[in-house]
């Protein structure tokens, strides 16, 4: 090896070195990249195309679109108006004194229930039972000085007609009778109101009802003249509830009311319970100009208290029964561009694209004005995957709903079956959907 020395490169010869080697390594990664990009997109396109011979089998073995198909059927339809309510004591009473005394009894458990006659509160009874004994002992002093005259005046009517004393006489002694006649008249009144006084001193229940908060206690004094009064009593055997309805509906109410008895339910808020059962007993006399509403009142017996006053429930109102019309499952009601429509299975298994005309729904059923007969079977189920003339794998709805004529029982409050009722939201009064 030569120890001789290497030559010297300038500055401009090295800086060209350095370019080339960068631009060296600046293509290899290109080749590099481009390699890499290559081989990942075969890798995408192979497994597409995996993918799409995999997904493309099923459609090759099955027979056709899976779908579910439920009849059509041939019922009664009972149209029902929903609306909110609230409910209201048949009759509330503030019990007040009417007499002034000090409590010195109170005879009913807050929150209870209280028999009509029953005894809420005593007012001392002394200062009035001494009003009475004195009335009654000047009843019976005039009493006496009616006596004493009357016998007088019958001694003098007999001494005129003997000429023994003057005409004047007699007619003093008429007036003298006459006058006791009055006191003995305002004595009586006097005990009467006497009597009553000392009857107030008894404070009891108006009405049949649930007694509220009490407003007194034992040794208070009460006086006609307190507002707050003792209790408050709230008749609830029956009870009403109020609900509008808007004032389209007018007529049809009007219809259900002349039919003799509209039945109308209050439910609860799962759309399922029904609290009680209850007629519709009158409706305002006046359309509120504000809400174009009109106010309904239905009454309820409520005999196992499950209304309360101020509670708010759904009220359903049966306005009418369609007879004998179309029924299918509302979820065989499909919407296209012109209109409804619905896909019926023909007899060799394949859809048809029905147009229908639906002129209710509500209670997981549509009236069928035109379009489907009964027996015929429509697509529930898997409807977005069929087209016209497509091949139906279809298999039978084992959930399908009952017609409303019989719907599934709901359950009471208690846990047992009450009542035969769609659910809530169901069949509103009639407007055709085009």
């Amino acid at each position: 090896m030569s120890d001789a020395p290497r030559p010297q490169r300038s500055k401009g010869q090295t800086s060209k070195g350095k370019r080339r080697v960068v631009m060296g390594l600046a293509l290899v990664a290109l080749a590099g990249g481009a390699w890499i990009e290559r081989d990942y997109l075969a890798y995408m396109a192979n497994k597409l195309r995996g993918s799409s011979q995999t997904a493309a089998k099923p459609l090759v073995q099955n027979k056709g679109v899976p779908v579910t198909l439920s009849a059509a059927k041939q019922g009664d339809f009972p149209v029902y108006l929903d609306e909110l309510g609230t409910v209201q004591a048949q009759n509330t009473v503030t019990v007040r004194a009417q007499v002034t005394g000090q409590i010195t009894k109170i005879g009913f458990t807050q929150g209870h229930m209280v028999n009509k006659g029953d005894l809420l509160a005593q007012i001392d009874p002394r200062p009035y039972e001494a009003a009475l004994a004195q009335a009654n002992g000047q009843l019976a002093r005039d009493q006496a000085s009616l006596k004493d005259a009357q016998m007088d005046l019958n001694r003098d009517t007999v001494l005129v007609q003997q000429k023994a004393v003057p005409q004047q006489t007699l007619d003093t002694q008429a007036a003298l009778v006459a006058q006791d006649q009055g006191s003995v008249a305002a004595d009586e009144a006097s005990v009467q109101v006497a009597q009553i006084n000392l009857a107030f001193c008894r404070i009891v229940s108006p009405v049949t009802g649930r007694a509220g908060f009490r407003l007194v206690d034992e040794g208070n004094l009460v006086q006609p003249s307190s507002t707050g009064g003792i209790v408050s009593v709230q008749q609830v055997q029956p009870i009403s509830v109020v609900f509008p309805v808007a004032q389209d509906e007018i007529p049809a109410v009007g219809k259900a009311l002349d039919t003799g008895r509209a039945p109308v339910l209050a439910m609860a808020e799962d759309g399922h319970t029904v609290l009680s059962r209850g007629t519709l007993s009158y409706t305002n006399n006046q359309v509120d100009a504000a809400t174009g509403t009109i106010s309904l009142k239905a009454t309820f017996p409520n005999e196992d208290n499950a209304l309360w006053p101020g509670q708010s429930v759904t009220v359903r109102l049966l306005l009418d029964t369609l007879k004998d019309v179309t029924l299918i499952s509302e979820d065989a009601v499909q919407h296209g561009p012109d209109g409804l429509f619905a896909y019926i299975a023909g007899d060799d298994g394949k859809a048809q694209m029905r147009p229908i005309k639906v002129a209710q729904t509500g209670s997981g059923q549509a009236v069928v004005s035109d379009g489907i007969k009964p027996g015929e079977k429509a697509v529930t189920d898997g409807a977005y995957g069929v087209q016209p003339g497509a091949l139906l794998d279809a298999t039978s709805n084992p959930a399908t709903p009952a017609t409303p004529a019989q719907p599934p029982a709901a359950t009471g409050t208690d846990g047992a079956q009450t009542s035969s009722i769609p659910p809530v939201g169901g069949a509103q009064s009639a407007q055709a959907q085009k």
